[in-house]
C-alpha cells in the first residue's frame, strides 16, 4: 500500500511502521492515526512477521495528537462520532507483540500511543509526558490509566495534572520503559528485541501476551485460570511437540506456527 504519513518496512521477520510527519514532530492526526493502524494489521496477519515496531525520529516520536481539528467549536457528539480515539483501541487488538522505539518527545497521545504498545525501547533523550492539562483537557486515549498503571498514582497525578515530563532515566526507574539506550542505537536496540521475540514459537508468543495483558482486566483468580487453559491450549500444537524434542535432543527447534 501507499501511505502518506508513515514509511513501513519489514528486517528479520520485524514489521517496522516509522510515523513520519517530521515537520509536525509527527503529530497523530486521524489520517496518519489510520494509516499506522491499517499497516500494523496487515503485518499481523502477516505469517511471514512474528513482531512490530513503531519508531518516530530522533526528535519527536509523537508531540501529540494534532490538536487543530479539535479545537475551535468541537462538541462531545463529534468526538463521540469521530473513530479517532478508536484508533488506540485498534492498537491493543493486535495480536503479535509491539514495540515502541521512541526518541524525543513522546507527549500526550505519542506517550499514549508508546504505552498501548507492549514494550518500550527508549532513547537517552526521550522525554515523556502528558500535558493535555496545559489545554484544558485530559488524556483521553488511555493516558490517564496506563500511565497510573505503569508508574503508580503519585507520579502518574502529577504528570497528568502538572504537566510534569520523566526523563528518560526516570521512565525506566519507575518502570514505563524496559530500556533506554544511546540515541545513536536505541532504534537498533528495539529491532533487535523484535528480531529475538519474532524467533520464538509464534502461537506460544501471542498466547503469552494475550495472557500478560489479561491481568489488567480480571482478578487473581480468572487470570491464573485463563494462563492455565492457555497453558493447556499449547500442548495441541505441533511448536510445542517440536520444543520439547528440540530440548531433550539438545538441537535447535524449528518453529511452524502451528
Amino acid at each position: 500500500m501507499a501511505y502518506n504519513f508513515i514509511l513501513v518496512d519489514t528486517e528479520d521477520h520485524v514489521g517496522i511502521v516509522q510515523l513520519n510527519r517530521p515537520k509536525a514532530y509527527n503529530a497523530l492526526s486521524p489520517e496518519l492515526m489510520q494509516e499506522l493502524l491499517d499497516a500494523l494489521e496487515a503485518f499481523d496477519k502477516d505469517d511471514s512477521v512474528g513482531c512490530l515496531v513503531i519508531t518516530g525520529n530522533d526528535k519527536a516520536f509523537a508531540a501529540g495528537a494534532d490538536i487543530k481539528f479539535m479545537a475551535g467549536d468541537t462538541t462531545p457528539v463529534d468526538m463521540l462520532m469521530n473513530s479517532f480515539i478508536d484508533q488506540w483501541d485498534r492498537l491493543a487488538k493486535i495480536n503479535k507483540p509491539v514495540i515502541a522505539a521512541v526518541s524525543g518527545y513522546v507527549l500526550g497521545g505519542g506517550c499514549e500511543l508508546a504505552m498501548a504498545c507492549d514494550m518500550i525501547v527508549a532513547s537517552s533523550s526521550a522525554k515523556f509526558g502528558q500535558p493535555e492539562i496545559n489545554i484544558g483537557v485530559i488524556p483521553g486515549a488511555g493516558g490517564t490509566q496506563r500511565l497510573t498503571h505503569a508508574v503508580g498514582k503519585a507520579v502518574a497525578m502529577e504528570m497528568v495534572l502538572n504537566a510534569r515530563m520523566l526523563s528518560a532515566e526516570e521512565a525506566l526507574q519507575f518502570g514505563l520503559v524496559n530500556r533506554v539506550a544511546p540515541l545513536e542505537s536505541y532504534l537498533g536496540e528495539a529491532k533487535t528485541l523484535a528480531a529475538e521475540i519474532a524467533a520464538r514459537a509464534p502461537i506460544a508468543v501471542r498466547l503469552a501476551k494475550r495472557a500478560i495483558n489479561n491481568v489488567y482486566e480480571t482478578p487473581l483468580h480468572a487470570g491464573l485460570d485463563l494462563e492455565r487453559n492457555l497453558f493447556f491450549m499449547l500442548f495441541s500444537t505441533q511448536d510445542q511437540k517440536e520444543g520439547m524434542d528440540a530440548f531433550v535432543n539438545k538441537r535447535k527447534a524449528e518453529w511452524q506456527g502451528r
